[in-house]
C-alpha cells in the first residue's frame, strides 16, 4: 500500500510524535510511506531519517503562502501517486478534502486528535478552519480519532458517526524506558538534590495544558510539604509564555520551579522526574506524554480531560480540570504512594502501556482501516 502522510510540520509534539511512530511502523512492515510536511526544520524529522522514511518538505514560506504552496501540494501528490493520504489536525485534513476532486482515486483518512476544544480562547483562523473541518467531515472516507472522547465529542459537533473509529496512540517502549542514570543527569543539570521530589509538566504552552493550575497547585503543595521542586518542559508563544511566569512569581515559586523549554532528550527527562501531571483544562484526546511517562516507569496524576483517566488507570490519580487544590492534593497522595511502592507503581505504569498502547496495536489497527477502504 502507497501511504502518503500530510502534516503541518514534525514539531515537538503528540501528534507529530504519533506521526513519526506510525510512519516507522508502516515502513518496517514494507509499506511504501512518505510524510510530507507543510514546514520543514522540524525536530522529528530525524526520526523519520533514522527509519529511512522520505520526507517531502513543500516549503511553505508563512500562513499567507497560499497559492504557491497549494500548486506544489498538488504536484507532489501527482508525482507520488499514493493509495492513500492520510492527513493530520485540521488544516490539512480541509485541504486533501478540497483537493480531492483532482485527484478521485485517492482515498482521503483524517486523523483526529483533540477533544473538546475551547476555541474561544484561540484566534479567529483556528476558530474558523476547526468548523470549516466539522463541516468538510462527511467527504472523507474514514477519520480515525486517537480517543474515545475525541470521537464522542466530534459526533456531538456534527462529524458523520459511521466514519470515525478509534485507533489509540502507540508508544515506543524500547525508546521509553527506565533509565536512571540518564535521568540522575537531568536532576545534577538542573540542580535537583536526592533528597527532592521533582513534579513535571510536559506540553506545549497553551491555555488547554493547564500550565497556569498547575503553578497554583504547585505554590499550593510547597506550602505544605518541604522538598518540593516543579519543572515545565516545553514552549509557546512569547506574551503566553511570559503571563506564565509572572504568575509564577506572584505565587512566589522563583527558584523551585525550572523553566526547561523543548527538550529533545525526553527519555531522559520523564526518569528525572518523580511525577508527571497532565493538568489539561480541555481539548485533550490522548496525551502522548502520559504513555511516555509511564513507559519510562514515571507515575502520573491527570485531570479527567479526554482518555486520560483510562490511560493511567490505577496506576494513577485523576482529578477534575482546573482544580489546584484538588490537584495538590492528588499530588500529596501520589507522593506518599511514591514512598511506599515506588517500584511497583513504576513496573505497573509501564506495564500498562505495553498491554495497552503499543507500537504495533497502532501500526495493526491503522492497517485494518486503511485495508477496509478497498
Amino acid at each position: 500500500m502507497k501511504i502518503l502522510i500530510l502534516i503541518r510540520a514534525l514539531t515537538a509534539g503528540g501528534a507529530e510524535r504519533q506521526v513519526a511512530v506510525l510512519a516507522r511502523g508502516l515502513r518496517r512492515q514494507g509499506h511504501d510511506v512518505k510524510v510530507a510536511v507543510f514546514y520543514g526544520g522540524g525536530v522529528l524529522e530525524a526520526d523519520l531519517d533514522h527509519a529511512d522514511v522520505p520526507l517531502i518538505d513543500l516549503g511553505k514560506k508563512g500562513r499567507w503562502d497560499t497559492l504557491g504552496f497549494i500548486w506544489r501540494l498538488v504536484r507532489m501528490i501527482r508525482r507520488e501517486r499514493p493509495d492513500v493520504i492520510y492527513s493530520w489536525l485540521p488544516v490539512a485534513n480541509i485541504l486533501t478534502v478540497l483537493l480531492k476532486p483532482l485527484f478521485p482515486r485517492v482515498k482521503v483518512v483524517w486523523a483526529l486528535c483533540a477533544s473538546n476544544m475551547d476555541l474561544d480562547r484561540y484566534d479567529w483562523l483556528l476558530r474558523l478552519t476547526t468548523r470549516i473541518e466539522a463541516r468538510l467531515a462527511a467527504a472523507a472516507r474514514v477519520i480515525i480519532s486517537n480517543s474515545y472522547s475525541g470521537r464522542d465529542y466530534a459526533i456531538e459537533d456534527g462529524f458523520p458517526e459511521a466514519k470515525l473509529k478509534v485507533v489509540p496512540n502507540g508508544i515506543d517502549t524500547l525508546r521509553f524506558r527506565p533509565d536512571r542514570e540518564a535521568g540522575a543527569r537531568v536532576r545534577a543539570e538542573w540542580g535537583i538534590g536526592d533528597d527532592e521530589s521533582l513534579i513535571g509538566l510536559v506540553g506545549r504552552l497553551d491555555p488547554m495544558k493547564g500550565h497556569a493550575c498547575f503553578l497554583q497547585a504547585a505554590a499550593l503543595l510547597r506550602a505544605r510539604r518541604s522538598g518540593m521542586r516543579f519543572v515545565c518542559v516545553g514552549d509557546g508563544p512569547e506574551h503566553y509564555r511570559e503571563s506564565l511566569r509572572t504568575l509564577a512569581g506572584q505565587l512566589g515559586l522563583g527558584d523551585r520551579l525550572i523553566w526547561a523549554g523543548t527538550r529533545t532528550d525526553m527519555p531522559a527527562v520523564y526518569n528525572a522526574l518523580d511525577m508527571a501531571v497532565s493538568a489539561s483544562a480541555y481539548g485533550e484526546g490522548l496525551p502522548n506524554m502520559l504513555g511516555e511517562a509511564m513507559a519510562c516507569g514515571t507515575p502520573c496524576v491527570v485531570t479527567r480531560v479526554g482518555d486520560s483517566a483510562w490511560v493511567v488507570g490505577e496506576t494513577g490519580v485523576v482529578v477534575p480540570p482546573e482544580d489546584p487544590a484538588a490537584l495538590a492534593d492528588a499530588w500529596a497522595t501520589m507522593l506518599r504512594r511514591i514512598e511506599e511502592e515506588r517500584a511497583g507503581l513504576s513496573r505497573a505504569a509501564r506495564l500498562r502501556i505495553e498491554q495497552n498502547l503499543s507500537v504495533e496495536a497502532l501500526v495493526r489497527n491503522t492497517l485494518a482501516e486503511l485495508a477496509a477502504l478497498s
